[in-house]
């Protein structure tokens, strides 16, 4: 598909016609003011669910193209600790996807583990010091290894098996209102929605937020309990599909149940044992063609008052 405009993922809703929360109340205008997307498109109505997707590792196995940007990144401008270059091995970053979410807060997290980097690029090649300076290195290395990872996305993303279809079943039911809910920045998490899921799903959607429209990141609850706010529904009503422990934080802090599907990874806790109420096999996912495992009509009986997890 073409790439759909970044402006185009912010619905602007006329005056005369304001948007209508699942519960039939129109919307505050401090709510219309978030960041956070209601899609003028969605035909969402009475919702009695909700389903919200993480994007990095959910709808994309995007893991090791994170990786292998912020490794390009790190190279660009020639980062080394103690004379040693910076790279994230595979197995390394299986552990930092499980332990931190968002892009900044993992370099943080690595530089204060391990030390602060130097690079000719910044401060005359002297060890970032202060909050002002480790904020300076982080940004541009944010922004730099955004840059190799739309590049990569372009050439390389496609999506997990049973999640466009499960989306597809979601969207065409107005009785469950559908979201998409990222820890990534705004920028590549654009890039990979807009590559793989479409314009057309996209503008179909009630929610879409990236880890640019909070103020804290996943594990943080904070993202779901917008997305909740957004579709009026209460929490035990909204299902989320998330692939890490950060996202399965994440969700069970806004008290959310939660469907893990987890990358093929050196590094898979038990997520069952930590509260997820199903876990998928990391290669069939939720399951497409003659595999499928997870379906609209299994997930929300009809009828049913609180999701089913009997997969």
């Amino acid at each position: 598909a073409d790439a759909m405009p970044a402006s185009a993922l912010v619905s602007v809703l006329p005056a005369a016609a304001p948007r209508v929360s699942a519960r039939g109340a129109p919307r505050s205008s401090s709510r219309s003011a978030r960041r956070a997307v209601r899609a003028a498109a969605s035909n969402t109505v009475d919702a009695r669910f909700a389903l919200l997707f993480d994007c990095d590792g959910v709808i994309v196995e995007t893991e090791e193209l994170h990786r292998r940007a912020y490794n390009a990144s790190f190279e660009h401008f020639g980062l080394t600790i103690d004379g040693a270059p910076v790279v994230w091995s595979v197995e390394y970053y299986d552990v930092l996807a499980n332990t931190v979410g968002g892009g900044k807060p993992k370099m943080k997290y690595h530089f204060g583990e391990n030390g602060w980097p130097a690079t000719a690029s910044f401060f005359d090649g002297a060890v970032a010091s202060g909050d002002e300076q480790e904020n300076i290195l982080v940004d541009a290395l944010q922004d730099k290894k955004t840059e190799f990872y739309k590049q990569i996305v372009e050439t390389t993303a496609t999506a997990r098996p049973g999640v466009l279809r499960l989306m597809d079943e979601a969207i065409a039911d107005p009785s469950v209102a559908v979201g998409i809910c990222s820890a990534a920045t705004k920028a590549g998490f654009e890039k990979v929605v807009n590559s793989v899921v479409g314009p057309e799903r996209l503008s179909k959607l009630d929610v879409i937020m990236a880890g640019d429209d909070v103020t804290r990141k996943k594990p943080d609850p904070l993202i779901y309990n917008l997305a909740r706010e957004k579709v009026g529904l209460p929490a035990n009503k909204c299902v989320v599909i998330e692939d890490s422990m950060v996202g399965l934080r994440a969700a069970l802090g806004a008290s959310m149940p939660c469907i893990i599907t987890p990358c093929p990874s050196s590094d898979v806790p038990d997520f069952k044992k930590e509260g997820a109420k199903a876990v998928m096999d990391d290669r069939r996912g939720l399951g497409e063609g003659d595999d499928i495992v997870v379906t609209l009509a299994k997930l929300f009986p009809a009828g049913a008052d609180e999701p089913s997890f009997d997969f």
